[in-house]
Formats: structure tokens, sequence, C-alpha cells
């Protein structure tokens, strides 16, 4: 019996020595401790159901330190909204068009203090200041005077997607107006329309009563205007363009500009916030707000601005980033009150070229469309970057902004700390 006795214990020892082994060999990193615990956070905020499904990323300088999705993509087939869900990103979009614009000026193609006359085959012309020329940095820093109207942009710019089932989605939507696939016509058409004098879609309030380089006034149609310059200037469409020199390099293998682009299974439907269905849209101005995109691929994006900003990036030389992440305006180029200096990601209060520095530091663009919901920053000063994306618009709705949309941001900064991020060096590339 003793021996018998001894035996038994010499295997039990044996098999606690091997268990303790395999969980030396594989031990629970710290970080991913941490990560669960944000995933177990971010998912109680979800459940306040104010929003129906979003996904957030986070990186720094090395690559993505955090992926995920959480909540509905579809709320009648209850599938999952996950880090590879894809949906358009809204004006996140339009820091593509800084990225091509630099890439455009490193080919020999343009200059961004080039008259924009230069290349377009329409005429745009302030009539309050004739004799003043438009350049490209005014369409890039918003300061160009043309403006965004409601009849002209907010009423007429969105196009719903051809061979759709309406009856089941909600297309009248109170802030865009979701128009009829056969109003859709070429990007270009509809520009010289809305910006000649005399032109289809011309009214006096499409231009703004400032001087060309003396205002600040976010312009949608001044963005799409710059994309139809980069592709007058290279000869290339605007979303072959960017497909060959930004979401290639970087295989953002899910990314397109059209539906046609990208595989639509994996694509969020969009909700209004009373959960009310829109169905799918597009833009005759898509290069303002229409890259659809999943946070997989925006954290690849996002990896690249750190490093460009940090004159280490791959898609444009050093100079090329540093002139793009360079402050252009001043207080005078704002109207008095209009910068918020206590909101610290509000990218408008000094803008560079197609993306802006908050007064707090933080380097990045926000947007929201119907439906839709993106903020993309990161941290000049740590190298580290935030990226949320939502499938249900806030609308006017402070519950869900204070609730979940601002509580996921913050817990995602909260987090940076916990986790072992490896500390950039002391390297400024602007």
């Amino acid at each position: 019996m003793r021996k018998l006795a001894l035996i038994l214990i010499i295997v039990i020892s044996f098999s606690s020595c091997n268990q303790n082994k395999k969980n030396t060999d594989n031990p629970i990193s710290e970080n991913q401790i941490v990560m669960n615990s944000l995933t177990a956070e971010l998912d109680s905020i979800q459940k306040n159901g104010l929003i129906n499904g979003f996904a957030v990323a986070m990186v720094d300088q090395n690559g993505a330190l955090y992926e995920k999705g959480f909540g509905l993509a579809n709320i009648e087939t209850k599938e999952k909204y996950t880090e590879n869900t894809i949906q358009h990103i809204a004006s996140v979009s339009k820091t593509l068009i800084g990225i091509a614009l630099m890439k455009a000026k490193e080919m020999g193609k343009l200059n961004l203090d080039d008259p924009i006359q230069n290349y377009l085959p329409f005429k745009v012309i302030n009539p309050n200041y004739p004799n003043e020329t438009i350049t490209i940095r005014q369409l890039a820093t918003h300061t160009s005077g043309i403006n965004d109207t409601d009849e002209q942009y907010m009423e007429r710019a969105w196009i719903l997607t051809k061979d759709q089932d309406l009856t089941k989605v909600s297309s009248d939507y109170p802030a865009q107006k979701l128009n009829p696939y056969e109003l859709n016509i070429p990007m270009e058409k509809y520009l010289k329309g809305y910006l000649e004098i005399n032109g289809a879609y011309y009214q006096d309030d499409n231009y703004i009563n400032f001087k060309p380089g003396e205002r600040y006034n976010y312009s949608n149609i001044g963005a799409t205007l710059c994309a139809l310059v980069i592709e007058k200037a290279t000869g290339q469409a605007f979303d072959s363009f960017t497909e060959e020199h930004i979401l290639k390099p970087l295989s953002m293998n899910s990314s397109g500009w059209s539906l046609e682009d990208v595989d639509i299974k994996k694509h969020s439907r969009l909700y209004r916030n009373d959960n009310s269905l829109l169905p799918f849209y597009t833009a005759i101005t898509y290069p303002d707000g229409m890259l659809i995109s999943s946070s997989s691929d925006m954290a690849k994006y996002l990896v690249e601005l750190i490093k460009g900003y940090s004159g280490e990036g791959t898609l444009l030389s050093k100079e090329s980033y540093k002139e793009l992440f360079t402050e252009q305006l001043s207080d005078n180029n704002f109207a008095e009150g209009e910068r918020n200096a206590d909101h610290p990601y509000d990218g408008d209060y000094n803008p560079a070229i197609f993306i802006g520095y908050s007064a707090f530091g933080f380097v990045g663009h926000s947007g929201g469309d119907a439906g839709v919901a993106t903020w993309m920053y990161f941290d000049k000063e740590k190298k580290t970057g935030r990226y949320i994306v939502i499938n249900c618009d806030m609308g006017n709705d402070e519950r869900a902004r204070e609730l979940e949309y601002y509580a996921v941001w913050d817990k995602m900064n909260e987090y940076f700390d916990k986790l072992n991020v490896e500390k950039p060096a002391h390297n400024n590339g602007s």
C-alpha cells in the first residue's frame, strides 16, 4: 500500500509539474488581461442600448494594439458588428484627399499654391471678388470661400444606390435628403453646375462674402473640387488614384469608394437614432465622405498617419508629410468665438491639409452622415491613436453622445495607460 501511495504521489507531482510548465509556456499576457477588461467595459457600454453597433481601434506607431466590434451590424438578422464590418466613414474620408494631394505634388503634377483654374475646364470665381484667384491650398484648408448650401448640397448630393427594396427603410432623412438613383449625375457635371455663375445649381450663397484665403468655412463642395483638381492634374480618377497610392500600399483590402468595390456581405446596415433602417446610399460628391472601410483597415491607415507625423511614413516622403501636418491658419482666419478651445477633439480648431489639430493638440478628423458617426485622432506626443465608427446617427441625442459615444472614446484613452505600449522616440516630424 505504501509503495502504491508513493507511486501515486510521484504521478500527481509529475502531472502538476507538467501543468505548471504548460502554464509557464502559455501565460496570459498582462496586455491580454487588460484588453479583456477593456472588452468587458465597452461591451457594458454598448448594452445601454443607445448605439446598435460600433467598432474601435487603438494603435501606436508600431501597429494595432486593440481592434474590436460590439453590438449588431444588422438588427433583423442579429449579425454582429466586428472589426471587419464595413461601412462608409463620412468626413474622415477627406484625410485621403490630403494624402492624394501631396502624392500628386510629389509626382510633379501640381503645387499647393497653384490657382485651381489651371486645372479645371470650367470657371470657379467668387462673384463677390471676381479678380481674386482661388488656390489648391485654400481648398485644402477650407478657406476658398466656397459654401455648402442646404438647397443645392444637403438636398441634392446624396443618392440612393440602385435596385433596392425601399419598402422596409426610411429614406425620409431630415438632415440629408436621400435622392432617387435616377438623379445621380457625374461629379464634374454637378460641380460645374454648382460653382459656375448661372450654372444649373448655382445660387448666390454658394460663395461666402470673404476673399479667398481670408475666412475659414468648412466646405464639402470645396473638398470634392480638390479631388477633381487631383483628377485633372494626374489624368486618373480620384477613386483609382487613391486605391493605387493609399489603399493597396497599406493592404486596406476591405476598403473602397462604392458598393461595387467592396464585399457587400460585410457591410453594416445603417440606422437612424430611433432604430429605423436607412437604405444604402452614395454621394455625387463621394470624395468628401464616402470611403467604405472597416475599423481594422482604418487602424492600418491611422498607424501610417502617426508614422508620417514622425517622419517615418511609407505613402509620402518626409517632406510631404511635414507639409501635410503643418498648421496653416491663424486667429484672423476665424470668426470671433468660432474656435472651440475647450473641445479636445475639434479638428477644426487649427487646420492643416485636410486634417486638423484640436486645441488640446490631438490630430485627426471626425465625420457624421445619415446613420454614421466617426472619430479618428492621434496624440502627437504619445504617438497613440484611436478610431471609432458607429452605424447609427447621433442626431441631437445627447444621451447617446454622453452615455455611449464619448464614453467609448474616453474608455479607450484610459486604457492606453494600462497597456504596455512602447514609448516613442522624441521625434516630432512636424
